[in-house]
């Protein structure tokens, strides 16, 4: 067992946590039990209490079964954006004792239709701007039943919040075979049979991208959903009292924890934006007194760099944090010279549902993905001899802990993949480079095939990028590989400058920028200014992307002078 950062514990944190055996449901039903008139959702200044929600959650659990038909263990997909319907729908699928499929709300109608055919699922539970994605599947797919809602319908309270137009349109719900409207699935009023669900029954399935192929879902049952839900609670203090700004998208595992699973179990309240806004983002902490709020660097940036940010009272914020990409250290000191506030950086995936790793709260180290937390063995072992790595030696990071995935959805030979025998234990391979220091701390440098080999010296672009942000011009910052005829690779740096900066400042202003402060091999040779960065769904830096557009052009451009 790796304990080398054991001196560094939280204070007053146990070492090792008892995980409920309940189901996930069950944390809904004792704090509704236990803080019925409390709001659980604070919908853009509506606000639904415990009692509402588990009252219609268990209402659609009936509909669900009695009419659409699920049983225990069928595959229901939930294919909405963040807000009450996500959230209802997915405790709801849970208390119909079936797996909740969460499913970018991105996704188009092909990319939906392999949810479908791999999940083998028959019913999704959806909001009406999404469903012309939907209707070419129903009668051409397994799907049959759609339960589609308004994001309006819980709009109850009038506000002044700058809200998407889509959030404000009234419920019109297609005419369609097998279409239920949300309202009338409530309306219907049919009681669910006896909750059934086990913890080691599957519970979500959330599908990850990995490196090739098509999606792969990853089986986490009750228990691997309530390890880190509860380990939340506990490293961070939530309470009934907390107020958590639920801003990651909720199909993705570090958002469907952070922004739902933990405040529910605490007891807490979920201030829950559709879609991200800065400004927004800046009254809802204002008027909802919101304690904290987990988000990713990039959402980070925009906030700060809101101008009108000063006039607002954010002084009721006591804790930030987040992961998906190290937070540069100029961008640290901006925030915390901004707000007091450190920002709390983790690590996770989502074959581990969200956190394996985390930085204690009382102290951080910065660009670190932190300590394991409760009852997580993990190590670093180099990639192509398997060994144990010492500290500060780059190798791949593994992991074994209670929050571990049981494999992905039909996929045998993927699943052995993922896993290895070391010091006589199964530990899942990440697939990620990083290292730990001599205190047992962290590090993430990159994905195992994210890295530049420029005259035989590695670059690992996650540390270039991080220099980058302290350049004062740089707003955001991507590193890519570029073919070189003399070095194999060279570096490629895709820049997004600050306004003020565009037209003045130019690329060789980069490159002897950071000429003076990273070595020779790690510089820029190349440098692209564009307008923005593409993003993933969960608003994360889309690296590859422009990886695959910068191969293309160069294998094009090697066909034209052949």
């Amino acid at each position: 067992m790796f304990t080398r950062h054991l001196p560094y514990w939280p204070a007053g944190t146990p070492r090792s946590l008892r995980i409920p055996r309940t189901s996930v449901y069950y944390n809904l039903e004792v704090s509704a039990t236990r803080y019925p008139d409390s709001a659980v959702i604070d919908y853009y200044g509506s606000r639904i209490s415990y009692a509402q929600m588990k009252r219609e959650v268990d209402a659609l659990a009936g509909f669900l079964q009695k009419r659409c038909g699920v049983a225990q263990g069928d595959r229901v997909l939930l294919y909405c954006q963040n807000g009450p319907h996500f959230m209802l729908g997915y405790y709801a699928i849970l208390r119909a004792d079936a797996v909740v499929v969460p499913v970018n709300p991105m996704n188009r109608t092909e990319e939906l239709r392999h949810y479908v055919e791999d999940g083998e699922a028959r019913t999704i539970v959806s909001t009406q701007e999404l469903w012309d994605r939907i209707a070419p599947l129903i009668g051409t797919s397994a799907l049959e039943n759609a339960l589609i809602g308004a994001h309006s319908e819980y709009l109850t309270t009038p506000t002044d919040l700058p809200l998407p137009d889509f959030v404000r349109a009234p419920a019109a719900i297609p005419s369609y075979g097998g279409v239920t409207a949300w309202r009338e699935a409530l309306a219907a009023g049919l009681a669910p049979g006896p909750h059934l669900a086990a913890p080691d029954d599957l519970a979500v399935m959330p599908y990850t991208s990995g490196t090739t192929g098509k999606p792969k879902g990853c089986m986490h049952t009750h228990s691997t959903v309530l390890s880190t839900s509860t380990a939340g609670c506990h490293w961070r203090g939530a309470s009934s009292g907390a107020v958590a700004l639920a801003v990651l998208p909720m199909f993705h595992v570090t958002g469907m924890q952070a922004g739902m699973n933990t405040p529910i179990q605490a007891g807490a309240t979920a201030v829950v934006m559709t879609r991200w806004d800065r400004e927004c983002a800046a009254m809802q902490i204002e008027r909802a007194r919101v304690t904290g709020f987990t988000a990713i660097t990039t959402m980070v940036v925009d906030f700060l760099a809101n101008p009108n940010l000063s006039k607002y009272d954010l002084s009721s914020m006591t804790t930030l944090g987040g992961g998906g990409a190290a937070m540069p250290e100029a961008l640290a000191k901006k925030l915390h010279d901004t707000l007091g506030l450190e920002f709390i950086e983790g690590y996770g995936l989502t074959e581990t549902m969200a956190p394996s790793h985390s930085n204690p709260p009382q102290r951080p180290k910065r660009q670190c993905g932190g300590i394991p937390i409760f009852d997580t063995d993990s190590r670093v072992l180099d990639p192509e001899t398997l060994r144990e790595c010492g500290p500060n030696e780059v190798g791949e990071i593994v992991m074994r802990g209670p929050q571990i995935f049981k494999g992905y959805w039909r996929q045998e030979k993927a699943t052995a993949e993922a896993f290895i025998e070391h010091d006589g234990k199964k530990f899942f391979r990440s697939g990620d480079l990083g290292y730990y220091d001599a205190e047992g701390y962290f590090f993430i440098t990159d994905r195992l095939k994210r890295m530049i080999n420029a005259s035989g010296y590695k670059v690992w672009p996650a540390e270039v990028e991080a220099m980058l942000y302290a350049h004062p011009d740089i707003q955001e910052a991507c590193i890519i590989g570029a073919l070189d005829a003399y070095r194999g690779e060279t570096v490629k740096a895709v820049i997004v400058l600050k306004p003020e900066a565009r037209g003045r400042v130019k690329g060789e202003d980069i490159t002897a920028w950071a000429h003076e402060r990273m070595a020779a091999f790690k510089v820029p040779r190349v440098v692209e200014f564009v307008d923005e960065l593409p993003k993933t769904a969960t608003g994360k830096v889309f690296w590859r992307k422009l990886q695959e557009e910068e191969s293309a052009r160069a294998k094009r451009a090697g066909s034209q002078s052949a």
